[in-house]
């Protein structure tokens, strides 16, 4: 009975049936990958320690999954130029990652937070190699987390080249209510 209805089709038909076929096999190949893969960032938080982690480690595809999924992410290395969209950011990471893995690790972190976004003002210690030996780098950075449908993504990192006086903060005393 199958055949039948299927010599009857037209080639249009025939090709949706594939794509659907292809499409629903696409699905479960995703459903899978989910269920293998490690659970949605949970947090603002869960998602910095896997970009330092990401860094840390050169891997490239680990810290693209962290970016949200829109036109409009941007990242500003130190020093550098606002860098838009998720193939230039993949771009700027990898030329970085050319010279081996970023030995950054966030030092202090001030939080700012909403249900449905975040900001995180970071000051980074970044460990660099020069002529004398291993030295410590400040960068101030500043990350902005938005909460999608697929868990918490980071959607701008931007940072800045700091000096050994960024170790001292300078804030208000809270004040306290009597």
């Amino acid at each position: 009975m199958t055949g039948d209805r299927e010599e009857g089709l037209t080639l249009e038909h025939k090709l949706g049936r594939a794509d659907r076929a292809l499409l629903d096999d696409r699905k479960t190949v995703v459903c899978r990958q989910m269920t293998r893969a490690e659970s949605p960032p949970a947090s603002p938080d869960d998602i910095e320690q896997q970009f330092y982690e990401a860094l840390q480690n050169a891997d490239i595809d680990k810290l693209m999954a962290l970016w949200a999924d829109d036109e409009e992410i941007a990242c500003v290395h130190p020093g550098g130029p606002r860098v838009v969209g998720a193939g230039p950011i993949r771009a700027s990471f990898e030329a970085m990652f050319a010279n081996g893995p970023i030995n950054a690790r966030a030092e202090r972190v001030r939080r700012l937070g909403g249900v449905s976004s975040a900001i995180h003002h970071v000051l980074e210690r970044v460990q660099v190699m020069d002529a004398s030996g291993p030295q410590s780098a400040w960068v101030l950075a500043t990350n902005v987390y938005v909460k999608t449908a697929l868990g918490w993504r980071l959607a701008v990192h931007h940072a800045s080249p700091g000096s050994p006086r960024e170790i001292q903060e300078i804030s208000e005393s809270p004040s306290v209510l009597h």
